[in-house]
């Protein structure tokens, strides 16, 4: 009964990782150190040559082979081009996705450094010009297997996700249907025409942009897709008032417009997909508690006090869905 109930992860032992990376040809010479990274597992080691490597066991079933190997050549694409990202290592065949033990994973050089201040003008502008950078060569071509960024339906799946378990009590689940059903009807007023969409890398908070003094690199492209230029921009806001945040769009956007033209309507995107990284972070944690990570990484979402929290939030974004803030 106990190796029916285990996740594929645990199979996932440091031998079988030092298996996996010395069947590529490179000799190991520190026991991989796990970084913190639950989607899927992701090590850190040093070779022989005392080079560092970041090792990315992709989560099984997660992506398809072609969704991962495209990952990988946009990386390529984007190195070739000189934006500064952490492309995948190729061994002599020029492969650059392996697998053994069952998961496909990936050699990628450590990217020394820190995040960038968002209070710091300097950091904003080269973050900007880092993403324009990105996007003046990402929406030359399009993605063919990776997915595009649809609203609509992921708000629904999400939603769907949350009232399918048992997490919320039934005064939570009436609040949460309630809510979450308003603001799919909101989300009908902000879906973007398929031609906003580019190749973007999906996931752009300031734990993926690392760097020293005003020289950032992009990591982590996991969740590349299709999907308009401002999703890889609005995490950067985090101002709470309106001068602040009209300061970090300033140097932001300046920044950016070195390398790309920026439609400012597509600021009126900002809070519907603030509203369905929301309902999509909280569904993810409900879909990935079998994996023995999350229940130690996130125990509260077990508590009805996360629940009701994230019931306010929720609410709050209604709000501002209704009556948009300037940016719109």
């Amino acid at each position: 009964m106990a190796i029916a109930n285990q996740h594929p992860f645990d199979s996932l032992t440091p031998g079988r990782i030092v298996d996996a990376i010395e069947g590529l040809g490179l000799w190991i010479a520190s026991e991989p150190f796990a970084l913190n990274s639950y989607e899927n597992r992701v090590f850190l080691l040093s070779d022989d040559d005392r080079q560092r490597w970041v090792a990315k066991f992709y989560r099984p079933e997660r992506w398809s082979e072609a969704q991962l190997r495209e990952e990988h050549c946009f990386l390529d694409e984007l190195e070739n081009a000189g934006v500064a990202v952490a492309a995948p290592w190729r061994d002599g065949q020029g492969n650059s996705l392996h697998r053994a033990h069952g998961f496909y994973f990936a050699l990628f050089p450590h990217v020394p450094g820190q995040a960038p201040e968002l209070d710091n003008p300097g950091h904003l502008f080269a973050v900007g010009e880092l993403i324009g950078r990105l996007h003046a060569v990402s929406s030359q071509h399009v993605f063919t297997v990776r997915p595009r960024m649809e609203p609509l339906s992921l708000a629904k799946s999400s939603r769907e996700r949350v009232l399918e378990g048992t997490w919320l009590t039934r005064s939570q689940r009436r609040a949460y249907a309630r809510v979450s059903e308003s603001l799919q009807q909101l989300l009908t007023r902000s879906v973007w025409p398929i031609q906003a969409a580019i190749r973007v890398h999906g996931d752009c908070h300031l734990g993926n942009i690392l760097g020293r003094d005003d020289d950032f690199t992009l990591v982590d492209f996991d969740d590349c897709a299709m999907a308009p230029a401002v999703q890889d921009l609005w995490m950067m806001l985090t101002a709470q008032n309106e001068h602040e945040m009209r300061l970090q769009l300033s140097e932001l956007l300046e920044g950016y417009e070195e390398n790309m033209p920026f439609d400012r309507r597509q600021l009126e995107w900002i809070e519907p997909l603030r509203t369905l990284r929301l309902m999509r972070y909280s569904a993810w944690l409900v879909a990935r508690w079998q994996d023995p990570a999350f229940p130690r990484a996130f125990p509260w979402v077990a508590d009805e006090a996360y629940w009701d929290q994230h019931i306010r939030t929720l609410e709050q974004q209604r709000l501002l869905l209704e009556k948009p803030r300037w940016l719109a």
